[in-house]
């Protein structure tokens, strides 16, 4: 898969999430397969200010080859800004534009999946960002839903935009704004935007197994997949996912031993990160994950969800039985979380009376923002 002048050997990209994405996590994945891992998002305002909460964001490991980021904001200066600051001062050599995330805090100020009903302002972010990343022959992609509801569609404009403005790639989640992430995504939309535009369409939603990639590429003719949710508690996924586009078929199925031998990896990558008891700490979101569908008992997991030593960490994982199979159950079962539809999108005021956006002040949609 190529990006710009990027090459991507294995056409998979982690998608980035909040509080998942640190580079222990990606370091993780990536001990596991081949692909492009990005950091979990940061805002535009925070680089360009120098937030220090932002810039410690900003955590990449020696290994990783490809610096890659995802960049949330709403403004076109800013964003350009903030694109060169991380291309000249980290190294960066990967922006991904966030144009998806569809939480109402978000969509309220018309940031995230609100933002491309706004064609015009749209336009004016990815022309000043790819222009930024020119200077550094750094690519820029965007990621973005189907639109704010079935009413509401903008992918088939945001891609001819993103092509326009010299973006290397657009990544289509197949959910609006209102699904968020219930339902069964539309593959159906991926495949029509591939027919679209000439540059890449990186295909999201609904990956749960490397079978479900190769699907989905058959089904969209899409250049790739961007993963997310389906890799929580499986980093090994990464390997099968490998191994599908090499054209292996590889199902990784671990034992509970080798899963408790993972979260211990997990944890020694976040405490190097952190140290022992922010890095243990957390961990425990991601507990419930890797030991889902294994005959786990409630105080072990209670207590696994509340570790902060590797003392503590040790003791209880060595009352796991190593023997214990894979739940194969769990197998192509969504993971994280999934919701109901919302009964509406919180949007500003009149923000569907027209669709250019080119002169509003959208200075709050970047105040608070944590992920997406």
């Amino acid at each position: 898969m190529r990006l710009g002048e990027l090459v991507v050997d294995t056409p998979v990209v982690l998608a980035p999430m909040a509080g998942i994405t640190n580079a222990a996590f990606r370091q993780l994945c990536r001990e596991q397969g081949a692909g492009l891992y990005v950091c979990e998002m940061i805002t535009s305002r925070g680089i360009v200010e120098g937030d220090r909460k932002t810039r410690a964001m900003l955590s990449f490991d020696p290994g990783e080859r490809v610096r890659s980021v995802q960049l949330y904001g709403v403004d076109p200066g800013t964003m350009a800004r903030a694109t060169e600051i991380l291309c000249n001062e980290y190294g960066v050599g990967h922006v991904d534009l966030n144009f998806g995330c569809p939480v109402p805090k978000v969509t309220r100020k018309g940031g995230g999946a609100a933002l491309p009903y706004k064609r015009d302002r749209l336009a004016a972010i990815l022309r000043e960002t790819v222009k930024a990343g020119e200077r550094y022959r750094v690519p820029v992609t965007m990621k973005t839903r189907m639109g704010i509801d079935e009413d509401h569609l903008t992918f088939l404009d945001a891609g001819r935009i993103a092509q326009e403005a010299g973006c290397a790639a657009i990544a289509l989640h197949g959910r609006t704004a209102r699904q968020a992430y219930s339902g069964q995504a539309n593959w159906d939309a991926i495949a029509e935007l591939v027919q679209a535009v000439d540059i890449p369409v990186l295909g999201n939603g609904d990956i749960w197994e490397a079978s479900d990639a190769l699907r989905m590429v058959q089904h969209t003719g899409a250049a790739g997949v961007v993963v997310g949710r389906g890799c929580l508690g499986r980093p090994w996924l990464f390997r099968d996912l490998a191994d599908a586009f090499a054209g292996k078929e590889t199902r990784t199925l671990p034992t509970l031993g080798e899963v408790a031998i993972m979260v211990r990896r997990h944890g020694e990558l976040l405490a190097a990160l952190a140290g022992e008891q922010h890095g243990l700490t957390d961990l425990r979101k991601h507990m419930a994950w890797y030991f889902k569908g294994f005959p786990v008992g409630g105080d072990l997991r209670r207590g696994l969800g509340m570790i902060s030593s590797f003392a503590e960490l040790d003791r209880l994982l060595g009352q796991l039985d190593p023997d214990v199979p894979f739940p194969v159950a769990e197998l192509g079962i969504p993971r994280g979380r999934q919701g109901t539809p919302r009964d509406r999108v919180a949007l500003p005021a009149g923000w569907l009376d027209d669709t250019s956006g080119r002169d509003l002040d959208l200075g709050a949609a970047e105040v608070g923002i944590s992920g997406g």
